[in-house]
């Protein structure tokens, strides 16, 4: 129901807005985008954020909206009388800007806030919604995750917004702080450090804040009946896995091979990137695992099904703790840049699997050329990703992304050598930690480290539609795409 307190103004049509206002008096607000090839609603321009304080309350159902309330601190580099932010998927009761009651009004997934007086170019703004966080909804729209004893987050690609009022798009990373109030029985776990935990009567409220920037796709709050096991990595680093406490000794096994893969990783690449790390273990059927920022989550039953074999269990482990460096820390500029980030995590979970699960990395590099031309075929080059299908955002995430980028990466060593690989890779972590990176960046680096020119290599295995011949392997060939039968 729309209901405007301040002032009488005529009824805006919602029609593709999933969120509910109890207020909207702007005249026909219009979503906004930053111009994202695959998502060009996401993201909103005229501000920077730079900090968000979101506060949530869980009353112990995960079929009830949690009470919730987002503060935002940003930086307007240009005179803003509207503000767009991210939102659908929960109802707005109030905004404020600088301290000031605004006007508010949706439309499609975007929440079109109007201050009292604009706001000055080159100045900080503060901007407070309070909300609802509804974890009911698609399963597979993303956001909120409900699990057997509470709920998790899985955000990627856009669904932030369907948690919480954010310029939701990874060029604008910022530092988080998460606030969960939850009933004195469950325990509440989200991205960096716990800088405290206060009981009161039957609640507990946990306070968490991240020491690095992060983008909102990678935001992560977990609620339920938990156990934390806590242990040291490399250099003293804090690791902290989070499971269903009736699991904790089972899971035990893989979870103490976590400080192995943190070590494994920095012999790769460099330092760990962040202030702690561990695994989240949902009891949920998701169909992912997912790299949330500092914390990983994965299924349950990745590590309870029998029929995985240990090799691959592990190099899974590896590959949500590779997105660490890449797409974490170095986060793409836009959505067609995905490529980097899981080329390189499944560039290192086939390491992984070659070095330490006898699984030879040549053979899976050569069914990688074998489908490739397939792949390319059904979702574009690496770098060239087909938009998501309609309805099914997670559809952006095909083999061509994963296998076929870890391809590209492979063609890449072959043709510059394996010494100078190792040093772009940990040149490339090195430059861009905590920021964003574009694919042009990456191509730009790796010629200054070979010495020469990849302008050419770069196009045809980026953005071509047959995968290039294979350096050191000529007899490799890859099929050609099956015909659809006709209908």
């Amino acid at each position: 129901m729309l209901h405007t307190p301040r002032r009488r103004l005529r009824a805006v049509v919602l029609a593709a807005a999933s969120a509910t206002l109890v207020a909207a008096t702007l005249p026909e607000p219009t979503a906004l985008g930053i111009g994202d090839p695959l998502f060009p609603q996401l993201g909103n321009p005229g501000y920077d954020v730079i900090a968000y304080d979101i506060d949530f309350t869980y009353q112990g159902s995960n079929t009830k909206p949690l009470d919730a309330v987002t503060k935002i601190d940003a930086w307007a580099n240009r005179r803003l009388g509207r503000i767009n932010l991210d939102f659908t998927h929960g109802t707005v009761r109030s905004v404020a800007v600088n301290g000031s009651t605004a006007d508010f009004a949706s439309a499609g997934e975007d929440l079109v806030v109007e201050p009292a007086t604009a706001v000055a170019a080159d100045s900080r703004m503060q901007i407070t919604v309070t909300h609802t966080s509804d974890p009911r909804g698609a399963k597979d729209a993303g956001g909120w995750v409900r699990t057997g004893d509470g709920v998790v987050m899985a955000n990627q690609a856009d669904a932030a917004h369907r948690v919480f009022p954010s310029n939701d798009h990874p060029a604008d990373k910022a530092y988080f702080t998460f606030r969960v109030t939850a009933p004195k029985n469950l325990t509440a776990v989200a991205n960096g450090l716990r800088v405290a935990r206060l009981r009161k009567g039957a609640s507990t409220s946990w306070i968490y804040r991240t020491g690095h920037p992060m983008a909102t796709e990678l935001a992560q709050v977990a609620i339920g009946r938990s156990a934390v096991v806590e242990r040291q990595g490399p250099h003293g680093l804090p690791i902290r896995d989070v499971v269903p406490a009736a699991d904790k000794a089972k899971l035990e096994p893989w979870l103490k091979k976590t400080p192995g893969h943190v070590q494994w990783m920095e012999d790769k690449v460099g330092a760990y990137p962040f202030e702690t790390y561990g695994v989240l273990v949902a009891d949920a059927d998701t169909g992912f695992e997912l790299e949330t920022q500092t914390l990983s989550l994965f299924e349950r039953s990745l590590f309870t099904n029998p029929a995985h074999p240990k090799w691959y269990v592990d190099s899974l482990m590896v590959h949500e703790l590779a997105h660490h460096w890449f797409g974490n820390s170095v986060s793409p500029r836009t959505w067609s840049d995905l490529w980097l980030n899981e080329g390189h995590a499944s560039w290192y979970e086939a390491l992984y699997a070659a070095e330490k699960g006898k699984q030879p990395l040549v053979e899976r590099m050569k069914q990688a050329y074998r489908l490739s031309d397939g792949w390319r075929a059904a979702g574009g080059a690496p770098a060239a990703p087909q938009a998501p299908a309609p309805g099914h955002k997670l559809s952006l995430f095909r083999p061509v992304v994963y296998g076929g980028s870890a391809l590209v990466l492979y063609a890449l060593r072959q043709t510059i050598g394996e010494a100078a690989f190792e040093r772009l890779e940990r040149e490339w972590v090195a430059e861009h930690r905590d920021s964003t990176a574009s694919t042009e960046d990456f191509t730009q680096l790796a010629s200054h480290v070979a010495g020469r020119d990849l302008g050419d290599f770069f196009q045809d295995w980026l953005y071509g539609k047959k995968t290039p011949p294979m350096p050191g392997h000529p007899d490799w060939r890859s099929e050609a795409p099956k015909a659809r039968a006709a209908r």
